[in-house]
C-alpha cells in the first residue's frame, strides 16, 4: 500500500491507535492534533463516531477523501448523497456494539423501575429512605416491546428473556417474515399494538426521516401509566417534548434516554428532565465499555485499512 494519510476525527479506543499506527505506510492524525482541520485537503482516509458531522460541505472540499468508516450502525451524522457525488466510500460495522448497547438498555431499566439512581441520590444528600415508601415495579415475565428487530434488537430481545423470563413483542416493518427463529416472540404489525400491551418498550431503529419522532404525542397516549420507554438508539426518534409532558404528569412510569436530540444532555438542555425521579439520562454511552471499545475500535481499523487496500472482503458493510 502506497503511502495513506488516515485522520481520526473523533476518541477511539488506544488498542484502535496501535494498530493504525503500526501500519507501515499509514501516517495518522489523531483527534486532539491541532491541524485535524487539515483533513480538507490530507485525508486518504477518515474513522469517526457519532461526536463528528460530515457534511455536504466537507465532501465538496475533500481533494483525496477515499474512504470513510463509522464505528457502530447509525450514520445519520454523514450525509451519504454527497459521499456518493463525491465518490467516497462509507462503511458502517453493524453488530459491533449489539451486546453492549443491549446491555445497557437492561441495566437502565432495572434501575429506574428499582429507583437504584433515585435513592442512591437520596443517600448522597443524606436524606432518610423509607423503603415502604421507595417502591418499585418488579420486571419478571412482564411484556417488553422490541421496537427494531436488527442486531441490537436480536440481542436485547435475547437479554430480557434470558434474565426476566419476559414475554417480547416486535415490530419491524422491514425485517423478513421468517426472523428471530428460535427467539419466543409475537410480531405485530402495527406499532400501535405494541404500545398497548408492552410494560417496556425498547426503541432500536435508526434515525431516518420515517422515524424521526415516531413515538410522539399520539404513542405515549397509548403507553400504561406502568410503561417504561426506553430509547438507546438515536435521538430524534422520540418527541421529547411530548414525553417530558407525560413524565410530568405521570402518565408512563418513567422513561430512559441513553439517546437525546442534543448530546450531550446538560443541565442547560434538559433541566426539566433532570428535575424529575422517573427518567434516567445518559450521554450515549451504549457502546461505552472497554472490551467492545477495543474490538471495535480495531475492526473500524481493519475496514479502513482493507478499503484503502482495493481489498474485495472488507469487515464493515459499504452503506
Amino acid at each position: 500500500m502506497s503511502s495513506k494519510k488516515v485522520f481520526v476525527l473523533d476518541p477511539y479506543h488506544k488498542d484502535a491507535i496501535a494498530l493504525l499506527q503500526s501500519t507501515p505506510g499509514i501516517q495518522v492524525v489523531l483527534p486532539d492534533n491541532p491541524h485535524k482541520s487539515e483533513w480538507h485537503d490530507q485525508a486518504d482516509g477518515i474513522i469517526l463516531r457519532s461526536e463528528t458531522r460530515l457534511t455536504k460541505a466537507d465532501f465538496q472540499a475533500a481533494s483525496r477523501l477515499q474512504v470513510v468508516v463509522k464505528q457502530g450502525v447509525g450514520v445519520d451524522n454523514i450525509d451519504l448523497e454527497a459521499a456518493k457525488a463525491a465518490s467516497v466510500a462509507v462503511y458502517n460495522t453493524p453488530g459491533l456494539n449489539s451486546e453492549s448497547v443491549a446491555e445497557l438498555s437492561l441495566a437502565l431499566v432495572l434501575s429506574l423501575t428499582r429507583r437504584v439512581t433515585e435513592i442512591d441520590r437520596r443517600i448522597r444528600q443524606g436524606q432518610r429512605v423509607i423503603r415502604s415508601q421507595t417502591l418499585g415495579l418488579s420486571l419478571f415475565q412482564k411484556t417488553v416491546g422490541v421496537v427494531g428487530m436488527g442486531n441490537i434488537g436480536t440481542v436485547a430481545a435475547k437479554k430480557w428473556i434470558g434474565a426476566c423470563e419476559s414475554s417480547i413483542i416486535c415490530y419491524d416493518p422491514y425485517a423478513l417474515k421468517d426472523a428471530w427463529q428460535g427467539i419466543p416472540h409475537r410480531r405485530v404489525h402495527a406499532l400501535e399494538e405494541l404500545l398497548r400491551e408492552s410494560d417496556v418498550v425498547t426503541l432500536h431503529v435508526p434515525l431516518l426521516p420515517t422515524t424521526r419522532h415516531m413515538i410522539g404525542e399520539r404513542e405515549i397516549g397509548l403507553l400504561k401509566e406502568s410503561a417504561i420507554l426506553v430509547n438507546t438508539a438515536r435521538g430524534g426518534l422520540v418527541d421529547e417534548n411530548a414525553l417530558l409532558f407525560a413524565l410530568q404528569k405521570k402518565r408512563i412510569w418513567g422513561a430512559v434516554l441513553d439517546a437525546t436530540e442534543s448530546e450531550p444532555p446538560t443541565t442547560d438542555t434538559y433541566g426539566e428532565f433532570l428535575k424529575l425521579d422517573n427518567v434516567i439520562l445518559t450521554p450515549h454511552v451504549g457502546s461505552s465499555t472497554r472490551e467492545n471499545q477495543s474490538n471495535s475500535g480495531k475492526t473500524v481499523v481493519r475496514s479502513l485499512l482493507a478499503a484503502l487496500a482495493g481489498e474485495k472482503d472488507v469487515p464493515g458493510k459499504l452503506v
